[in-house]
């Protein structure tokens, strides 16, 4: 693991994007990749608002799959989620109240 800087966070050294989640593999797939990933040791996953846009579930779907997991798996808090936002057409811009909104809305993901 490695600390990330000015945080107490611990993070595997390997970051798995989630972008192809819900896109370019179903959510069953999803999950095995993300069951691989959690028993290798991994626990830092990145993904966005606009992950998934080109598939069927639309703009947020690895969101929501990473979301499921975590709730069908119990392991919200051994997690680290980095997101990112700007597809949302009601958050144009990135100020800080914006950036905010836009993390609190990726809530579909909490557990």
């Amino acid at each position: 693991m490695a600390r990330l800087a000015d945080t107490d966070l611990d993070v595997f050294p390997l970051c798995l994007g989630g972008n192809v989640f819900g896109w370019t593999i179903d959510e069953e797939r999803s999950f095995a990749v993300l069951d691989a990933y959690a028993q290798a040791g991994g626990n830092f996953i990145d993904t966005s608002d606009s992950y998934g846009r080109r598939g069927p579930g639309g703009p947020g779907e690895s969101e929501r799959i990473i979301g499921r997991w975590m709730a069908s798996r119990g392991n919200r808090d051994e997690l680290v989620i980095a997101t990112k936002v700007g597809v949302d057409p009601d958050l144009q811009g990135l100020s800080g109240a914006l950036f905010r909104r836009g993390i609190e809305s990726s809530g579909r993901w909490t557990c």
